[in-house]
């Protein structure tokens, strides 16, 4: 079993920054695809970063690149999502999630394994 706590969501201004923790404990951590997940009211849980190990490989969806930087700290067993130039359509809870398996493609709901309980972010305008 792995265990995620999210952490760093809050109330911003459009334009503004703000970074995501998640940190993870139970299994391995060094083995698993940790992605970003967000939920807007009324909407389907979308995809928004992964980050894989070995290799550190990244993946962003088309409305967060460039704005976006999703990193691991092994060590810490914590991952991180820095968001900056915040819209009001960034406005959702976000999740945190983990795969048991390097072999998925890590961009659907169903690939993930675990998730933590999110967090509220809020971009006003």
């Amino acid at each position: 079993q792995v265990q995620l706590v999210e952490s760093g969501g809050g109330l911003v201004q459009a334009g503004g920054s703000l970074r995501l923790s998640c940190a993870a404990s139970g299994r391995s951590f060094s083995t698993y695809i940790m992605g970003w997940f967000r939920q807007a009211p009324g909407k389907e849980r979308e995809f928004v970063a992964f980050i894989r190990w070995p290799g550190a490989n990244t993946y962003y969806a088309d409305s967060v690149k460039g704005r976006f930087t999703i990193s691991r700290d092994n060590a810490m067993n914590t991952v991180y999502l820095r968001m900056n130039n915040l819209q009001p359509e960034d406005t959702a809870v976000y999740y945190c999630a983990a795969a048991n398996s390097p072999v998925r493609r890590g961009l659907t709901k169903s690939d993930y394994d675990y998730w933590g309980q999110g967090t509220q972010v809020t971009v006003s305008s």
